[in-house]
């Protein structure tokens, strides 16, 4: 007999909120099917005046409990010679930075994706993600020179999905400060595939266009009005 397992989670959005109880729920049930989990949302939250303080969003996730003798789902198929290499390689620099982590690897034809889970992941990646970029670097160099073609997404702990909204977050509400002032808005620097999630998320608002200078490893995001008063 099993019930459902319930939690709840807060954010400065809702679906911030929502994704940090996905991850508690991953945490207590392993191999958690996301299309089960039911969300019921609490509070929406409020932003403060101009911006400063804000009431939290919050939400309750639940999902049927999976009975512990359960056998996890069958592998759909047998490694293939890249994806074993690119798993060494992570195998590799776990064990060299110490990191005690389940390294997963799930391939299509589209590419390869690395999955690191466990508790303390944060020296894989790096103030800012600059670590387990590098990582991720490293492993498609690893499959370019092998003579493949796809590309490897590495991720810790569901860091990047987590840090996807909270930079597609700042660049709404740095987007729409451009707007409302007619100046340019200029970002902290980030890593090459942060500066991607911006620009691609602000592509089609069509009042605001973006660009990137200064230099690695100091290169930034910059969004401009087209009514710019600069």
């Amino acid at each position: 007999m099993t019930g459902d397992v319930v939690v709840e989670a807060a954010g400065e959005t809702v679906g911030e909120a929502k994704w940090a109880a996905l991850r508690e729920l991953e945490r207590r049930q392993p191999g958690l099917d996301k299309t089960a989990v039911r969300f019921e949302v609490l509070t929406e939250g409020e932003r403060g005046l101009l911006g400063v303080g804000y009431a939290p969003a919050r939400v309750v996730a639940m999902v049927a409990e999976v009975a512990a003798d359960r056998e996890p789902p069958a592998a759909s198929g047998a490694e293939s010679d890249l994806a074993t290499d690119v798993r060494s390689l992570l195998e590799e620099i776990t064990r060299a930075l110490d990191v005690e982590c389940r390294v997963e690897v799930h391939e299509d034809e589209a590419g390869i994706r690395v999955d690191c889970l466990g508790t303390d992941m944060g020296s894989l990646i790096g103030r800012y993600g600059q670590t387990i970029d590098a990582v991720q670097y490293l492993a498609n160099a690893v499959v370019r020179r092998a003579g493949g073609e796809r590309h490897v997404t590495v991720d810790a702990a569901g860091y990047r999905e987590r840090r996807a909204v909270t930079l597609q977050a700042l660049a709404q509400r740095s987007a729409e400060r451009a707007t409302a002032t007619g100046h340019r808005v200029e970002l902290d620097p980030m890593t090459a595939v942060e500066r991607k999630i911006v620009h691609e998320y602000l592509k089609e608002d069509p009042e605001v266009e973006t660009t990137s200078e200064g230099t690695e490893p100091n290169r930034f995001v910059v969004i401009l009005p087209h009514r710019s008063v600069d």
